[in-house]
Protein backbone atom coordinates (compact mmCIF):
# COMPACT_ATOMS: atom_id res chain seq x y z
CA UNK A 1 0.00 0.00 0.00
CA UNK A 2 1.38 3.38 -0.97
CA UNK A 3 0.08 6.90 -0.62
CA UNK A 4 1.19 9.97 -2.54
CA UNK A 5 0.06 13.58 -2.57
CA UNK A 6 -2.52 14.18 -5.30
CA UNK A 7 -0.30 16.58 -7.26
CA UNK A 8 2.53 14.02 -7.33
CA UNK A 9 0.11 11.40 -8.60
CA UNK A 10 -1.02 13.57 -11.51
CA UNK A 11 2.54 14.55 -12.35
CA UNK A 12 3.70 10.93 -12.25
CA UNK A 13 0.98 10.00 -14.75
CA UNK A 14 2.26 12.50 -17.26
CA UNK A 15 -0.12 15.44 -16.89
CA UNK A 16 2.50 18.14 -16.83
CA UNK A 17 4.45 20.13 -14.28
CA UNK A 18 3.67 20.00 -10.58
CA UNK A 19 2.36 23.56 -10.79
CA UNK A 20 -0.01 22.71 -13.61
CA UNK A 21 -1.21 19.56 -11.84
CA UNK A 22 -1.92 21.56 -8.70
CA UNK A 23 -4.01 24.02 -10.70
CA UNK A 24 -6.05 21.18 -12.21
CA UNK A 25 -6.78 19.80 -8.75
CA UNK A 26 -7.60 23.17 -7.20
CA UNK A 27 -9.93 23.98 -10.10
CA UNK A 28 -11.93 20.84 -9.36
CA UNK A 29 -11.01 19.13 -12.62
CA UNK A 30 -10.14 15.79 -10.99
CA UNK A 31 -12.62 13.39 -9.42
CA UNK A 32 -12.39 9.99 -7.74
CA UNK A 33 -15.57 7.90 -7.79
CA UNK A 34 -17.48 11.00 -8.88
CA UNK A 35 -16.23 13.09 -5.94
CA UNK A 36 -14.13 16.22 -6.53
CA UNK A 37 -10.81 16.23 -4.67
CA UNK A 38 -9.49 19.79 -4.77
CA UNK A 39 -6.70 19.59 -2.17
CA UNK A 40 -3.45 18.84 -3.98
CA UNK A 41 -1.75 17.97 -0.68
CA UNK A 42 -4.22 15.19 0.06
CA UNK A 43 -2.56 11.79 0.37
CA UNK A 44 -4.23 9.33 -1.96
CA UNK A 45 -3.89 5.54 -1.92
CA UNK A 46 -2.39 4.58 -5.28
CA UNK A 47 -3.21 0.85 -5.17
CA UNK A 48 -6.17 0.33 -7.51
CA UNK A 49 -6.63 4.07 -7.97
CA UNK A 50 -8.81 5.25 -10.85
CA UNK A 51 -9.40 8.99 -11.22
CA UNK A 52 -11.29 11.01 -13.81
CA UNK A 53 -9.68 13.90 -15.66
CA UNK A 54 -10.87 15.63 -18.84
CA UNK A 55 -13.90 13.27 -18.78
CA UNK A 56 -11.65 10.23 -19.03
CA UNK A 57 -11.04 7.53 -16.43
CA UNK A 58 -7.33 7.13 -15.74
CA UNK A 59 -5.88 3.99 -14.12
CA UNK A 60 -2.87 4.83 -11.95
CA UNK A 61 0.24 3.01 -13.16
CA UNK A 62 3.52 3.24 -11.28
CA UNK A 63 5.22 2.33 -14.57
CA UNK A 64 3.92 1.77 -18.06
CA UNK A 65 4.80 -1.13 -20.33
CA UNK A 66 3.77 -0.69 -23.93
CA UNK A 67 3.87 -2.60 -27.19
CA UNK A 68 3.84 -0.47 -30.33
CA UNK A 69 3.18 -1.79 -33.84
CA UNK A 70 5.93 0.24 -35.47
CA UNK A 71 5.27 1.39 -39.05
CA UNK A 72 7.90 2.00 -41.69
CA UNK A 73 9.81 5.29 -41.82
CA UNK A 74 9.79 6.01 -38.09
CA UNK A 75 13.01 6.26 -36.09
CA UNK A 76 13.44 4.76 -32.62
CA UNK A 77 15.86 7.51 -31.61
CA UNK A 78 14.69 10.11 -29.10
CA UNK A 79 16.33 12.67 -31.39
CA UNK A 80 15.35 11.50 -34.89
CA UNK A 81 17.23 12.97 -37.83
CA UNK A 82 15.59 11.89 -41.09
CA UNK A 83 12.15 10.55 -40.15
CA UNK A 84 9.55 11.14 -37.40
CA UNK A 85 10.31 9.51 -34.06
CA UNK A 86 8.20 6.68 -32.67
CA UNK A 87 7.39 8.85 -29.64
CA UNK A 88 5.18 10.98 -31.88
CA UNK A 89 2.84 7.96 -32.13
CA UNK A 90 2.14 8.12 -28.37
CA UNK A 91 -0.17 10.50 -26.47
CA UNK A 92 1.40 13.46 -24.73
CA UNK A 93 0.99 11.96 -21.24
CA UNK A 94 3.31 9.11 -22.15
CA UNK A 95 6.01 11.38 -23.55
CA UNK A 96 5.79 13.43 -20.35
CA UNK A 97 6.47 10.19 -18.48
CA UNK A 98 9.74 9.84 -20.40
CA UNK A 99 8.71 6.62 -22.08
CA UNK A 100 11.60 5.21 -24.13
CA UNK A 101 11.97 2.45 -26.71
CA UNK A 102 13.46 -0.84 -25.55
CA UNK A 103 16.19 -1.34 -28.13
CA UNK A 104 15.67 -0.21 -31.70
CA UNK A 105 14.19 -1.19 -35.00
CA UNK A 106 15.55 0.33 -38.22
CA UNK A 107 13.44 3.11 -39.72
CA UNK A 108 12.27 0.79 -42.52
CA UNK A 109 11.57 -2.19 -40.24
CA UNK A 110 8.04 -2.79 -38.98
CA UNK A 111 6.69 -4.79 -36.08
CA UNK A 112 6.72 -5.07 -32.32
CA UNK A 113 8.58 -2.42 -30.35
CA UNK A 114 8.50 -2.43 -26.56
CA UNK A 115 8.45 0.90 -24.72
CA UNK A 116 8.51 1.81 -21.04
CA UNK A 117 9.39 4.40 -18.40
CA UNK A 118 10.84 1.68 -16.14
CA UNK A 119 14.62 1.91 -16.41
CA UNK A 120 15.21 -1.48 -14.79
CA UNK A 121 12.82 -3.13 -17.26
CA UNK A 122 14.49 -1.43 -20.23
CA UNK A 123 17.94 -2.51 -19.03
CA UNK A 124 16.83 -6.09 -18.39
CA UNK A 125 15.07 -6.47 -21.73
CA UNK A 126 18.05 -4.97 -23.57
CA UNK A 127 20.64 -7.17 -21.86
CA UNK A 128 22.23 -9.78 -24.16
CA UNK A 129 22.52 -12.06 -21.12
CA UNK A 130 18.75 -12.67 -21.10
CA UNK A 131 18.73 -14.60 -24.41
CA UNK A 132 15.18 -13.57 -25.26
CA UNK A 133 14.37 -14.82 -28.78
CA UNK A 134 13.07 -12.29 -31.29
CA UNK A 135 11.20 -13.54 -34.34
CA UNK A 136 11.56 -11.74 -37.67
CA UNK A 137 9.84 -12.18 -41.01
CA UNK A 138 12.29 -11.24 -43.75
CA UNK A 139 11.58 -10.66 -47.43
CA UNK A 140 14.65 -11.49 -49.52
CA UNK A 141 15.75 -10.12 -52.87
CA UNK A 142 16.94 -13.52 -54.06
CA UNK A 143 15.05 -16.80 -53.55
CA UNK A 144 15.44 -18.58 -50.22
CA UNK A 145 17.56 -21.71 -50.69
CA UNK A 146 18.48 -24.63 -48.48
CA UNK A 147 22.07 -23.40 -48.67
CA UNK A 148 21.04 -19.97 -47.33
CA UNK A 149 19.21 -21.53 -44.41
CA UNK A 150 22.16 -23.82 -43.66
CA UNK A 151 24.55 -20.85 -43.62
CA UNK A 152 22.35 -18.82 -41.27
CA UNK A 153 21.97 -21.75 -38.88
CA UNK A 154 25.69 -22.54 -38.94
CA UNK A 155 26.69 -18.91 -38.42
CA UNK A 156 28.05 -16.14 -40.63
CA UNK A 157 30.92 -13.80 -39.92
CA UNK A 158 30.03 -10.12 -39.70
CA UNK A 159 32.44 -7.24 -39.86
CA UNK A 160 33.56 -6.08 -36.39
CA UNK A 161 32.13 -9.21 -34.71
CA UNK A 162 34.71 -11.49 -33.02
CA UNK A 163 32.82 -14.70 -33.78
CA UNK A 164 30.23 -15.86 -36.31
CA UNK A 165 26.58 -15.16 -35.49
CA UNK A 166 23.98 -17.88 -36.01
CA UNK A 167 20.20 -17.90 -36.15
CA UNK A 168 18.48 -19.87 -33.41
CA UNK A 169 15.99 -21.17 -35.97
CA UNK A 170 15.46 -20.39 -39.64
CA UNK A 171 12.40 -21.47 -41.65
CA UNK A 172 11.47 -20.90 -45.29
CA UNK A 173 7.99 -19.33 -45.47
CA UNK A 174 7.88 -18.67 -49.22
CA UNK A 175 10.12 -18.31 -52.25
CA UNK A 176 11.31 -14.94 -50.94
CA UNK A 177 10.11 -15.23 -47.33
CA UNK A 178 12.17 -16.33 -44.35
CA UNK A 179 11.35 -16.56 -40.66
CA UNK A 180 14.48 -16.11 -38.59
CA UNK A 181 14.81 -16.22 -34.80
CA UNK A 182 17.70 -14.39 -33.14
CA UNK A 183 18.80 -13.91 -29.55
CA UNK A 184 21.64 -11.42 -29.92
CA UNK A 185 20.04 -8.23 -31.31
CA UNK A 186 23.17 -6.78 -32.92
CA UNK A 187 23.08 -3.66 -35.10
CA UNK A 188 21.23 -4.39 -38.39
CA UNK A 189 21.79 -8.06 -37.58
CA UNK A 190 19.21 -9.73 -39.84
CA UNK A 191 20.13 -7.56 -42.82
CA UNK A 192 23.86 -8.05 -42.30
CA UNK A 193 23.52 -11.80 -41.82
CA UNK A 194 21.53 -12.17 -45.03
CA UNK A 195 24.08 -10.06 -46.89
CA UNK A 196 26.94 -12.13 -45.49
CA UNK A 197 25.15 -15.27 -46.67
CA UNK A 198 24.88 -13.92 -50.20
CA UNK A 199 21.32 -12.59 -50.22
CA UNK A 200 19.70 -9.22 -49.50
CA UNK A 201 16.89 -8.18 -47.16
CA UNK A 202 14.29 -6.06 -48.95
CA UNK A 203 11.77 -5.89 -46.08
CA UNK A 204 11.81 -6.84 -42.40
CA UNK A 205 9.11 -7.30 -39.76
CA UNK A 206 9.46 -8.28 -36.08
CA UNK A 207 6.50 -10.50 -35.27
CA UNK A 208 7.29 -11.61 -31.72
CA UNK A 209 9.53 -11.13 -28.70
CA UNK A 210 9.88 -14.15 -26.44
CA UNK A 211 6.46 -15.78 -26.32
CA UNK A 212 4.56 -12.54 -26.98
CA UNK A 213 3.25 -12.40 -30.53
CA UNK A 214 2.32 -9.08 -32.11
CA UNK A 215 -0.74 -10.64 -33.77
CA UNK A 216 -2.14 -11.61 -30.34
CA UNK A 217 -2.27 -7.93 -29.31
CA UNK A 218 -4.81 -7.12 -32.05
CA UNK A 219 -3.46 -3.64 -32.75
CA UNK A 220 -3.12 -1.98 -36.13
CA UNK A 221 0.10 -0.60 -37.58
CA UNK A 222 0.93 2.67 -35.84
CA UNK A 223 -1.15 1.78 -32.74
CA UNK A 224 -0.04 0.73 -29.27
CA UNK A 225 -1.40 -0.96 -26.15
CA UNK A 226 -0.55 -1.40 -22.48
CA UNK A 227 0.85 -4.82 -21.63
CA UNK A 228 -0.72 -6.87 -18.86
CA UNK A 229 1.27 -8.80 -16.26
CA UNK A 230 0.48 -12.01 -18.14
CA UNK A 231 1.78 -10.56 -21.40
CA UNK A 232 4.92 -9.24 -19.72
CA UNK A 233 5.59 -12.73 -18.36
CA UNK A 234 5.74 -13.99 -21.97
CA UNK A 235 8.78 -11.77 -22.59
CA UNK A 236 10.92 -13.94 -20.32
CA UNK A 237 13.44 -16.31 -21.91
CA UNK A 238 12.00 -19.67 -22.92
Amino acid sequence: MSKLSFDRILQSQGYGTRKYCRSLIEDGEVTINGVVHDNYKELIETDGLVFNLFDEDVVYREHVYIALFKPQNYECSRKPSHHPGVLTLLPEELTWRDVQPVGRLDHDTTGMLLMSDDGAFIHAQSSPKRHVPKIYQATTAEPVTDELIAQLLAGVQLHDEPAPLAAQTCIKRGEHQLEIVLEQGKYHQVKRMLAAAGNHCSALHRSAIGGLELASLEIEEGDWCYLTAEQLALLAPA
